[in-house]
């Protein structure tokens, strides 16, 4: 996905660092080590950049989660309804499955929207740091 560097879908869709692009801001790449899925490095090692703002920032991203998690219901609802034509008892259980085990990415996902409604990609910042 390096043709999306510079916009927030790579910031978003990857889980890099919103101001260069660069780093995971989670010290876990699998979202699915639940003890781990939303430990975040403290800074960037690239560009320095403080992830957390301020504390509490992240339980903005609890407002996040419920869209992105109506996004995910409603594709498992038109996929099993429309597609499969299941009765309505099986896709709200498709519903709850699909929520259930899409919960760590959904968190995430979550975060990661949350934490580029406030920062912005720096081009200047992208440059690699020689030692």
């Amino acid at each position: 996905m390096a043709f999306l560097k510079g916009t927030k879908m790579n910031s978003i869709l990857l889980g890099k660092c919103p101001v260069c692009h660069n780093e995971s801001m989670y010290k876990q790449s699998n979202p699915y080590k639940l003890s781990q899925t939303l430990e975040m490095h403290e800074r960037c090692s690239h560009c320095n950049t403080k992830y957390k703002i301020e504390p509490s920032f992240f339980y903005g991203a609890m407002y996040v989660s419920y869209p992105v998690g109506i996004i995910f219901a409603g594709i498992a609802f038109a996929i099993t309804y429309f597609f499969f034509e299941a009765t309505l008892v099986n896709t709200f259980l498709t519903i709850v499955g699909t929520m259930v085990i899409f919960l760590p990415v959904i968190m995430r996902l979550s975060r990661n929207i949350w934490i580029n409604f406030f920062m912005k990609y720096d081009k200047s910042k992208d440059q690699f740091i020689e030692s």
